[in-house]
């Protein structure tokens, strides 16, 4: 990426509806974080299309003879804490064809470039077998800006292997008040290990799970990489979490791509099972262009649910 700021290229690449859905969301989530609205009646003003439904003072609305809201003064602590998986599996490509550290990137980005325009704070849990790295809330720009650069750095196929566990027991315990914590890892995780703690962050926090869904190492052109995988040579492909070294010969061949493509359907489902069973909303994403849509999907379904 262009050495400049991530939360502009969030902006160049948000369009304003969907944009203005978003931070729309997310207020839902606030709400229902802070169970209500939980602050001051300021005063009424007529409804706008795209407001919450649920805000429109019914009795004014009566008497005015149309639609009137009570809006509210906002003091939002909420924090939304990044929860990471920096293992060397998030620097390998996406099903895009691009680097996943680049739809991590972004996702980062994009939850950062929201909760400032709100005035919430954003915070940092990013960790792999090897390292940890935690950074405090912060809203301003400079401190999300060196929070995003800070992730990108993390993300290299070089890195250590994955441990979300690691992620998610420093978020439970370094975050006490009620947050919204959004997981970003890939689309094997998180899995039955990972069931205990993601059950006791549920309890204490809102959770919600982005995962960036892996590029098939068979059925795609010799130049692309494969799920968790790097480049060693022409058309060749590695697993960058075990020894698999797939030869060339093995790409394009319908029987091999059906069994890869079954398995990564049995996985996925063992996945949507767990977090059902957790009640944790998530979506899974190809790549950078997936992420706002996908988010706003994300959020819409975590409003819904909490209804």
């Amino acid at each position: 990426m262009a050495d400049v700021s991530r939360l502009a290229q969030v902006r160049a690449r948000l369009e304003l509806p969907l944009a203005r859905r978003a931070s729309g969301l997310l207020e839902g989530r606030h709400r229902s974080v802070l169970k209500g609205h939980g602050q001051d009646f300021d005063d009424l003003h007529l409804y706008a299309p795209g407001e919450d439904v649920g805000d429109i003072d019914w009795k004014s609305s009566a008497r005015a003879g149309i639609p009137v809201v009570r809006r509210f003064v906002r003091e939002s602590n909420v924090n939304l804490v990044l929860v990471v998986d920096t293992g060397r599996n998030m620097g390998a490509t996406a099903a895009s064809g691009e680097p996943k550290a680049d739809a991590v990137s972004f996702c980062c980005a994009l939850v950062a470039y929201l909760a400032r325009d709100r005035g919430d704070r954003v915070a940092l849990v990013a960790a792999d077998a090897g390292r940890i790295v935690q950074l405090p809330p912060r809203a301003s720009t400079q401190d999300l800006e060196l929070m995003l650069r800070t992730v990108e750095k993390q993300l290299s196929v070089d890195a250590p292997a994955s441990d979300l566990n690691r992620a998610l027991d420093r978020a439970l315990n370094a975050f006490q008040r009620r947050s919204i914590m959004v997981v970003v890892t890939d689309e094997a995780r998180p899995g039955p290990e990972h069931e205990r703690l993601l059950r006791r962050l549920r309890v204490r926090h809102e959770v919600m799970v982005v995962a960036v869904a892996d590029l098939s190492p068979v059925g795609v052109p010799l130049a692309v990489g494969g799920p968790a995988t790097e480049h060693r040579g022409l058309g060749q492909v590695a697993d960058v979490d075990g020894t698999l070294d797939l030869p060339p010969f093995l790409r394009g061949r319908v029987d091999v791509a059906e069994g890869a493509a079954q398995a990564v359907r049995a996985r996925r489902e063992s996945v949507v099972a767990l977090l059902r069973t957790l009640q944790v909303e998530a979506v899974s994403v190809t790549g950078t262009d997936d992420v706002v849509p996908r988010f706003v999907e994300l959020l819409g379904r975590a409003k819904r649910a909490r209804r």
